[in-house]
């Protein structure tokens, strides 16, 4: 045994060491190129939403596509006539997947890479080439359509382990409560499912070498129905191996084994570290394990639940801060309630009713109760506390801690557990220690978004959000895609920052790509005042008034200035115009002499004014009107304000072609960001000076 704890580490030591060199490295083979124009391949998984068809193809390895169809009966035609498992060629461009294009954001380049997808492919024309011949996607094609045929969103959770079928606004009650692990298929729904097939065929046969070759037959298969997830992955060879550590009596320790299935993963796949379910599914392993005497003191089944449910929030909370920046408190209590309903009533019911279809009504009772009791605790906000991404020498830090605290949990030793409290308090209101102000350009694509954060937590306004994110057809009108950037990308930005309000939402003026997610926004974050420029209130702005009054949040209109906290943001007004553009709030903001102008989409006609009217020279930084067309930024207004930097709020390959190549001619004597080639832009000021980060580089300068 020492022998093997030695290897072990040794091991450990051994590919640790190749995965970080790899994934920091970029190192993959890949068996297309930059110059792939036709993919032949199986179809490993498809989804519709709208007109867009998601695919993920099996050809020389696995890539990631998507279409859009040109008209509802090509759409009607895929349905009918393409099924999981067939044989399809596409034709178009290929690219590598996007890199995390905001700090601390969710990072699609490697969670594509953990699925060993090197390259995503944009679709131009597809065809069917076979119908599918394998068995394995005939049987899994017949489950989808037993399940479709019941009618019930969870049968795909529970038994395919697809979660995106179900509705985003309860999946978000369900992470922010600390029981979305119930609802991905995992360690627990595999044991459940080994041990009934196992219960069952003992009754048949007492030989157990064939009863547990059928029961490691099926999790074999079942790993393939569910898209050999990760987590699925991982206990799958762990119940297999430590089966045959029963069977053939090799008494290899349970961590040993663990172990042996994270170095085996890890190998195959080293990108695996920077999938949330691997990392989740190995740490509640790990701590279960460790603690497995700890928790056999607890007779009381209530009781041993609320451990374990408190050890896995223990270990997992840095995980679940980094990537959710937010906790609820009361998580280990809510799933003393949860995890034995769900695991031992809603779970195998709904296995129950994918045999016995008719049981359904009584399924969606109990998916109902789920729903509506998630819902009405989520609404209980005080123990939800958000959380500042935490940085790696406190993440190391904490586990060092926190695995002594959890060898020592005792009832006399719950004040270790108070002093974690403490912590977690200090650390929810770190921002009351910072020293500088930080100005965000935050890449929202086509559209403009700025947050300022003052020191010491003093105020935070967030100048416009960017757009809600459509597609236009000819065949369908314009249609709303279900992605949010307010979703997606600002609120979940702003939690990483550790601020949990808003003090002002500036909105420069009413188009779309300036205040189109202002109503996403209000509804889904705190937020204490809005300001909207000049002018009428056109559609949006209505629209979003009307959320405002519901929710009591007071706005106002075309001010002159903002004082918070002897920080001055100056609105530079000249007068009411007959465009939407023109009446663009313009802010002025000067800081330990760093002058910001903010020029919303204010045209040349509106800087003539603003020249005429105030006296601006040797601007630092300006954020440049209209995304870089060419309807702004007109010399003489350059020349006079003279910018030393420039900044350019611009989507990547825009139709607009912005910005124009005018514009960054008149710019050219001043350093030019732009969030389609820089990402997210992030300018850190204090007493000293300032430093500019790019997040695409992470390269700066002072």
């Amino acid at each position: 045994m020492k022998k093997l704890k030695v290897i072990l580490l040794f091991s450990c030591l051994v590919v640790l060491i190749r995965t970080y060199f790899i994934t920091n490295n970029n190192i993959y083979n890949s068996k297309y190129n930059i110059n792939t124009s036709v993919i032949d391949g199986y179809i490993i998984n498809h989804k519709i939403d709208g007109n867009k068809l998601n695919l993920e193809i099996k050809g020389k390895e696995k890539i990631y596509a998507t279409y859009y169809f040109n008209s509802l009966n090509e759409k009607n035609n895929y349905i009918n006539n393409i099924k999981i498992g067939d044989v399809i060629r596409i034709k178009g461009e290929i690219r590598e997947p996007p890199k995390n294009r905001i700090r601390n954001g969710f990072n699609y380049n490697l969670y594509l890479k953990s699925k060993k997808i090197y390259y995503v492919f944009s679709a131009k024309e597809i065809k069917k080439i076979s119908s599918n011949k394998k068995i394995n996607y005939k049987i899994k094609n017949c489950i989808i359509n037993r399940i479709n045929s019941i009618n019930n969103n969870y049968l795909y959770t529970f038994i395919i382990g697809d979660t995106s079928v179900l509705d985003n606004e309860i999946v978000k009650t369900y992470r922010n409560n600390g029981i979305s692990h119930l609802f991905a298929v995992s360690g627990m729904h595999v044991t459940l499912l080994a041990f009934i097939i196992l219960f069952v065929l003992n009754k048949v046969s007492s030989n157990k070498y064939i009863n547990n070759s059928i029961v490691f037959i099926f999790l074999f298969f079942y790993m393939f129905l569910t898209n050999f997830t990760p987590s699925i992955i991982r206990s799958v060879f762990f119940f297999i191996l430590l089966s045959f550590n029963k069977i053939f009596k090799i008494k290899i320790k349970p961590l040993y084994i663990l172990i042996i299935v994270l170095l085996m993963l890890l190998i195959y796949n080293p990108y695996y570290i920077y999938n949330i379910g691997f990392i989740l599914s190995f740490l509640t392993s790990f701590v279960l394990i460790i603690c497995t005497k700890t928790i056999k003191n607890y007779n009381s089944y209530l009781n041993k639940t609320f451990i374990i449910s408190l050890l896995c929030f223990l270990i997992c909370m840095p995980v679940i801060i980094n990537n959710y920046n937010q906790i609820n408190l009361l998580s280990p209590i809510i799933n003393v309630f949860f995890v034995p309903f769900i695991s031992l009533i809603v779970f195998p019911f709904a296995i129950i009713t994918f045999i016995f279809p008719f049981f359904k009504d009584i399924l969606f009772i109990l998916t109902d109760l789920v729903e509506k009791i998630s819902i009405y605790i989520d609404h209980i906000k005080y123990f939800n506390i958000i959380l500042k991404t935490v940085p790696m020498y406190i993440f190391i830090t904490y586990y060092i801690i926190i695995i002594f605290i959890i060898k020592k949990l005792e009832v006399k030793k719950y004040i270790y557990l108070l002093i974690l409290v403490i912590i977690l308090v200090i650390h929810s209101n770190i921002n009351y220690l910072n020293n500088y102000t930080k100005i965000t350009i935050i890449d929202v694509g086509q559209g403009d978004s700025i947050l300022i954060s003052l020191p010491k937590n003093k105020g935070n306004i967030l100048i416009d959000t960017g757009g809600i994110k459509t597609y236009q057809n000819e065949i369908w009108q314009k249609q709303k895609n279900k992605y949010s950037i307010a979703d997606k990308t600002i609120i979940p930005y702003l939690k990483s920052e550790g601020i949990k309000k808003l003090d002002y939402l500036v909105l420069t003026h009413g188009d779309n790509d300036h205040m189109g997610e202002a109503t996403n926004l209000v509804e889904n974050f705190k937020v204490d005042k809005v300001i909207f420029n000049v002018g009428y209130y056109n559609e949006l702005e209505k629209e979003l008034i009307k959320i405002l009054d519901i929710k009591k949040i007071n706005y106002i209109q075309g001010i002159e200035e903002l004082n918070i906290e002897n920080n001055k943001f100056y609105f530079l007004n000249s007068k009411i115009y007959d465009n939407e553009n023109d009446n663009s709030n313009v802010i002025y903001f000067n800081y330990n002499n760093n002058k910001f102008l903010f020029m919303g989409d204010a045209g040349i006609e509106r800087e003539k004014d603003i020249l005429g009217k105030y006296n601006l020279k040797d601007i630092d930084f300006l954020k440049v009107g209209h995304h870089g067309s060419n309807s702004s930024s007109g010399q003489e207004f350059i020349n006079s304000i003279n910018p030393k930097y420039s900044l350019i709020l611009v989507g990547e390959n825009n139709r607009y072609g912005h910005p124009k190549d005018s514009v960054l001619d008149t710019l050219a004597k001043s350093k030019i960001y732009r969030t389609d080639l820089d990402g997210s832009i992030e300018i850190k000021l204090n007493n000293k000076g300032y430093k500019v980060d790019i997040c695409c580089s992470q390269l700066g300068e002072w």
